[in-house]
């Protein structure tokens, strides 16, 4: 397991989380339309990089379209959607405990997907940083609304990576970060004009200018391709366990703007998610092959 590609899965989470503040700032303008906007942005910078670094970055196929349409419904437009609307019918903190059962959805059903049996220390891990996760959010009421948009948005933040494993595969982390933007962008701008023609567009103010902008570049460009890099090297169930490195950096952001307290119950949720990205990304080496003969040898 390379160090630097468990970096770079922290890295991506934990831009992801702290940019929390972020999204909050664009609570009065269109939801999917912004989203839309937020994506072509980002899809532009990392066609940009493509050239500029002359990366490769192969084209999706027409059988990939299927996979890249529903990434960009559920992982990408879809998560944003189903994470403002929960918040309409339940309190926030039940909403980011709700969303700390994904990493165990991804340590169940990604090697599934591969045919193979779940490993325990991805299931332990994801298990113990989802608890984290609930210490830090700290439960909350919620109506059955509310609960299950809750749930639809823990889906689709686990289909964010299970639907891009394939992609991965073929395309590689920039390509699929880039043509899932492009897709996002387009569909997004469909289905928000179709949804709201009149309020769709509207030019936003200079707040919410800034909150697009950082999104599309550090959470959008930067971080998809960070997270997707690490995937590709760890497997989608030991890369799970790091989205609960998400709350960590969200609780670090809002104590450094004065937003929230430091309380014991948070140091408590914090050293559970430690312990459990510790878990998750454990793997034990395979005997070195000169034990492997002396053990023949004395059998």
């Amino acid at each position: 397991m390379k160090r630097s590609m468990v970096l770079s899965g922290v890295a991506g989470a934990v831009l992801v989380g702290g940019s929390v503040p972020v999204t909050g700032m664009l609570d009065g303008y269109p939801v999917i339309t912004g989203q839309a906007l937020r994506y072509a942005l980002g899809g532009l910078l990392l066609l940009g990089w493509a050239k500029v670094t002359r990366s490769p970055l192969p084209r999706p196929k027409l059988g990939d379209l299927p996979t890249l349409l529903g990434l960009a419904a559920t992982g990408m437009i879809g998560f944003q959607a189903c994470l403002l609307l929960a918040q309409r019918y339940a309190e926030p903190s039940a909403v980011a405990a709700f969303l700390g059962a994904s990493p165990l959805v991804l340590a169940l059903i990604a090697p599934m997907l591969d045919g193979r049996r779940p490993s325990a220390a991805p299931v332990v891990g994801s298990v113990l940083a989802g608890l984290g996760i609930v210490v830090l959010s700290g439960g909350g009421s919620a109506s059955a609304p509310g609960l299950s948009l809750a749930a639809l948005a823990m889906l689709c933040e686990a289909s964010f990576t299970l639907l891009a494993v394939g992609l991965l595969r073929r395309l590689g982390p920039l390509a699929t970060s880039t043509w899932g933007c492009f897709t996002a962008a387009a569909s997004g701008s469909v289905v928000g004009t179709v949804v709201d023609p009149a309020g769709a567009w509207q030019w936003p103010n200079a707040r919410e200018l800034v909150a697009l902008l950082l999104l599309a570049v550090v959470v959008t460009a930067v971080a998809f391709v960070l997270w997707y890099s690490c995937v590709v090297e760890l497997g989608a169930d030991r890369a799970g366990v790091l989205i609960g490195l998400m709350p960590v950096s969200g609780l670090a952001v809002a104590v450094l703007i004065g937003a929230q307290q430091f309380a014991l119950k948070d140091l408590a949720g914090v050293a559970l998610v430690a312990a459990g990205v510790a878990c998750g990304l454990w793997k034990r080496e395979a005997a070195r092959p000169e034990l492997s003969e002396r053990a023949a040898a004395v059998g």
